[in-house]
């Protein structure tokens, strides 16, 4: 018995094909399940608010949370070679065109937030395309920067290296101008960026671009926050927040130049803080909180962290975390073992999506940064965001199957 699992095991070898990383599959499939049961737990008030029946929520988490971790395993059992190609290219092709005639669809066939359309309505549920073009974008830059970037050496002038990433320039800012301005959704932008820039250190380019990429993206980032007046009130709501605590570190002179008086009240964020304050350090217990009783709107989506940690305290603030980070740092031991230089650089890009959709969202909640509308992957309820992440998480399980993750990174 044991000369034939060894047998089966070094036939695997041959062949380059190993088992998936089960271990990943398990975790997020814990979080998906967390998510379900808190989908009824936190979604209380707005059930009743609506009217609508008391496992409303539930039941639509439960069938998506069920397809996901499907959709996971069945992705897992395929070869990459014959999935993640055409998973990831049609996806980037078909949501982006998807995103782009969204403001001319009728208004029978899409939803709006903040005055933008961003989610298409189709038969007994709506689909938001930026979820799904975030995991095609990210393969289409694996794939790009293989075939252009990774053999061309650093050595080379700034404005040939300017020169030679224009089209990815091109390409983003026709992303930028649908998301942020057709979508009014910087957030999504902010993470799209993180994770180009990020990329382009993986793809060999020199410091001299990041700097240069580090002060254009700055401004950008001041510009597109001026333009729209939300975001502006966003950040007045931050400031005061923080205002206090910042200027009392600093010289009393800069009193006068940046306090700000009259300032809207942070009612979200200050309720978040709340809600994790009473959940203590072992918590009120699963459906015992009280933030979620029309303290936070739909506390279930976007406040599901602070909802959370108010039921389970932080002891289960720190599971969760605990558990995500797991999960990217699994991703980035594949991503170090995997021969493909496009697999490479795809499952670093699925990390850091997943790692900088939490980090904006957790320090949203808790005052750190403006609060921003991401959604915490795998817990947030919300059938786009969990579909799509599951065909991130089910590409790299995928790819998994092409390394050996007992072997030791080179």
């Amino acid at each position: 018995m044991h000369s034939n699992k060894n047998q089966i095991k070094d036939n695997n070898k041959n062949n380059n094909t190993f088992e998936a990383d089960y271990v990943l599959f398990l975790l997020v499939s814990l979080l998906i399940t967390m998510s379900i049961i808190f989908s009824y737990s936190l979604s209380i008030y707005t059930v009743e608010y609506y009217g609508y029946n008391q496992f409303h929520f539930f039941i639509r988490q439960l069938f998506v949370g069920t397809l996901s971790i499907f959709v996971m395993w069945i992705f897992s059992r395929m070869e990459p070679d014959k999935i993640v190609n055409q998973v990831g290219m049609g996806l980037f092709i078909l949501f982006f065109i998807l995103m782009a005639i969204m403001p001319i669809l009728p208004n029978s066939m899409v939803t709006a937030s903040g005055g933008a359309n961003r989610w298409i309505r189709l038969p007994g549920f709506s689909l938001s395309p930026v979820e799904f073009f975030k995991i095609g974008f990210i393969y289409f830059l694996s794939w790009s920067f293989h075939r252009r970037l990774i053999e061309v050496p650093r050595k080379i002038g700034l404005r040939q290296e300017f020169l030679l990433l224009a089209p990815y320039f091109l390409t983003f800012f026709v992303v930028v101008f649908i998301i942020a301005f057709l979508q009014k959704d910087l957030g999504q932008v902010v993470l799209l960026g993180g994770i180009l820039f990020i990329l382009l250190i993986f793809a060999n380019r020199s410091y001299k671009v990041f700097v240069s990429l580090g002060v254009v993206g700055l401004f950008a980032l001041i510009g597109l926050i001026v333009a729209a007046p939300h975001r502006i009130q966003r950040i007045f709501s931050w400031w005061a927040m923080v205002q206090d605590g910042i200027l009392s570190i600093l010289p009393e002179w800069a009193d006068n130049y940046l306090r700000i008086d009259e300032l809207p009240e942070p009612y979200q964020v200050s309720h978040s803080l709340n809600a994790m304050h009473n959940g203590g350090v072992f918590g009120q217990g699963v459906g015992f909180g009280n933030i979620k009783l029309g303290f936070l709107s739909e506390v279930h989506t976007d406040f599901v962290l602070a909802g959370i940690t108010e039921e389970l305290g932080l002891i289960g603030l720190v599971c969760i975390t605990v558990i995500m980070f797991t999960i990217v740092l699994r991703i980035f031991k594949i991503s170090g073992r995997v021969e493909n230089k496009i697999y490479h650089l795809f499952t670093i890009g699925i990390a850091l999506m997943i790692i900088i959709a939490f980090l904006i969202n957790s320090y949203g909640i808790s005052g750190m940064i403006p609060i921003k509308g991401i959604a915490v992957p795998f817990l947030s309820y919300g059938g786009s965001s969990m579909l799509s992440m599951s065909v991130a998480i089910g590409l790299v399980l995928s790819i998994s199957k092409s390394v050996d993750m007992s072997k030791k990174v080179r």
